[in-house]
């Protein structure tokens, strides 16, 4: 029997590990559905459940397995509200309902008839609703299309028949820490809020790294979610911060302190971490074991920044693994680990790396510092999230590496960094705010192609923001023209950060998600990133989204649409300049940030 409601464990609890599901044979097969339940304070949780009640299951597979996945939308409405705005039936904006494209040609039987079927199939209805649902399976390279990996048209509403995923993971996807959770524009923000979320790992790593072989390994899940005493005044312990500063959605703004009210709180692994007093989890390790740590931030707003201290003491972390891709992998020159003290996370984002546990008697705190999200930003501030006990007894993770792996075998493409791009494109962030003066007043969020009109994204356009042809390698000029922090992710593929805000850096491995600086309203240039996007992989092909990881900024408007054509489609515009223009600033001067300065700096602190 299905649990009442999403239950969730007790603020101070110990940290439990996700139930893991493993491939057998070379097919991980599940039924998986999505609930929702009120709480009496008004809070809304959603769940992702097995059908005995386990929660967000680990999903385990190997690059070649087939995955088959039931998801059953077992949604209710709770007369919830995003943005001001209620739900919406049929492809559509988050604020304005429009008509399937296509449709509004027809008339009569025949446009009656085309929008039944539409509504019938979730594969072209493209619901959004507060009781549609979806999957996206973050970091995948996995195709954009129905029963994949499309999150444009799949809707799925309660009373279809649970709905097939299936997919294989291609033989070279890289090996490491992966997610799944809801897609529904308009909608995201408030599922993954809630808590649907799910770890996926592709195995391996240790093929990448070889002193990894036989660690055991820990997978935690961080992610936030309303205040539990959104009333209560800051611990006694805190020093005194400004006046609290509210922002448009009624979360806590930004105040530049480190302190003060968060907007939201903070779980690992379901287990709560409340304001104001962040009661820590408690997390059992041997005493100086080395682990291998997968950390995902599955927040829908709020950004990371790990630490991990013993007596107050940072200690160092191995990284070995970025948005599911190992440091050293397909011919990158990094090394195979990078050591720092502490690790920025942006929503969506996962670290893997090595953690050697306290000795005996010596007390741990694994803690995020504050973020500086910019003045148009939410208070992200310092706190605990789980004390860090060494016991003798302490039970080992149920997960352990290979003792003796294969080596990964040897790269079939250049590494991306050593590719020169064809073009270059510029895009940027910008908001509309309702008070030109009030930096946290923003009403609607944009990124735009530059030489376009900043317009919120619109899922009822056919017309893709930008074309690209698959095989070719482009360098894309990301700025940031807002007053907060966006952390800019696109689907199906990774990318190189090359270039922050002028200076070259040197980081030699890959991402799904990276962060662009906020505008301070005096600098003579706007922040941005430069990055290597790669669509060399046939996978890439087909129509997909790129947006800010930040789902209240999604779910407003901050979200384009690429279309990856064939190889030999015949050309068509770029809305970009050639590679080598002036446009093209890859070679310009400066110090370079080495790789660790960049894993720890990567968001303002």
């Amino acid at each position: 029997m299905l649990p009442h409601g999403c239950p969730r464990p007790a603020p101070g609890g110990a940290v439990p590990e996700p139930k893991d599901l493993r491939s057998r044979h070379g097919v991980l097969k599940l039924d998986l559905s999505i609930h929702d339940f009120q709480e009496k304070d008004g809070s809304v949780r959603y769940c992702y459940l097995l059908p005995d009640g386990t929660q967000s299951p680990t999903l385990r597979l190997h690059p070649g397995d087939l995955l088959i996945l039931h998801l059953t939308d077992d949604l209710t409405d709770l007369d919830t509200t995003v943005g001001g705005a209620r739900a919406i039936y049929g492809p559509a904006t988050a604020h304005a309902p429009a008509m399937t494209h296509g449709m509004a040609t027809m008339h009569g039987p025949a446009m009656e008839m085309s929008m039944q079927k539409a509504a019938s199939d979730p594969c072209t209805r493209g619901a959004m609703t507060a009781v549609s649902t979806n999957l996206h399976f973050h970091g995948l390279t996995v195709p954009p299309v129905c029963h994949e990996d499309d999150v444009l048209k799949t809707s799925i509403e309660p009373g279809d028949p649970p709905f097939e995923y299936r997919f294989r993971i291609p033989a070279n996807e890289p090996p490491g820490l992966y997610w799944y959770h809801p897609h529904i524009h308009g909608f995201s923000e408030v599922q993954v809020l809630g808590g649907a979320s799910g770890a996926l790992i592709i195995e391996g790593i240790e093929r990448a790294d070889p002193t990894l072989a036989g660690l055991p390994e820990r997978v935690l899940v961080i992610r936030d979610q309303d205040l539990l005493n959104p009333d209560a005044p800051p611990s006694k312990s805190e020093p005194v911060v400004p006046k609290l500063f509210i922002d448009r959605d009624g979360d806590s703004a930004n105040n530049g302190t480190g302190f003060g009210r968060p907007a939201k709180d903070l779980s690992i692994n379901f287990v709560p971490v409340p304001y104001p007093d962040y009661p820590p989890a408690r997390l059992t390790m041997k005493p100086r074991e080395r682990e291998l740590w997968r950390v995902l931030n599955a927040s829908a707003i709020t950004y990371l920044n790990l630490a991990v201290l013993y007596r107050g003491a940072p200690q160092p972390l191995g990284v070995v693994a970025i948005d599911g891709i190992p440091i050293r992998y397909g011919g990158s020159p990094a090394p195979a680990k990078v050591r720092v003290n502490h690790i920025g996370l942006p929503p969506g984002a996962r670290a893997e790396f090595v953690v050697e546990g306290p000795p005996l008697g010596v007390p741990g705190l694994l803690v995020t510092r504050t973020v500086n999200t910019g003045p148009g930003g939410e208070n992200d501030p310092n706190r605990a999230l789980a004390s860090i006990i060494a016991a003798s007894d302490a039970p080992e993770p149920q997960s352990r590496l290979p003792a003796h792996p294969k080596p990964l075998p040897p790269p079939t493409l250049p590494w991306l960094g050593d590719v020169k791009p064809v073009r270059v494109r510029r895009l940027y962030f910008s908001e509309k705010l309702q008070n030109p003066n009030d930096p946290t007043s923003a009403v609607a969020f944009y990124i735009t192609v530059d030489g376009q009109t900043p317009k919120p994204f619109d899922p009822n356009s056919p017309v893709p923001n930008i074309v690209v042809k698959q095989g070719e390698v482009e360098d894309w000029i990301i700025e940031n023209r807002s007053p907060e922090l966006h952390a800019f992710h696109i689907h199906q593929l990774h990318f190189e950060l090359v270039d922050w805000s002028g200076v070259p850096v040197h980081e030699p491995f890959l991402r799904d998600t990276v962060n662009v600086p906020y505008y301070n309203g005096r600098t003579l240039e706007y922040p941005s990133v430069r990055l290597r996007m790669d669509f060399r992989d046939p996978n890439t092909v087909g129509t997909f989204v790129y947006h800010c990881h930040l789902l209240d900024h999604e779910d407003g408007g901050m979200m384009g649409i690429i279309r990856v054509v064939p190889a030999d489609a015949p050309p068509e515009a770029h809305n970009a300049e050639p590679a080598g223009t002036g446009a093209d600033a890859s070679t310009g001067t400066g110090a370079q940030r080495s790789s660790s300065d960049h894993i720890a700096a990567t968001i303002p602190h």
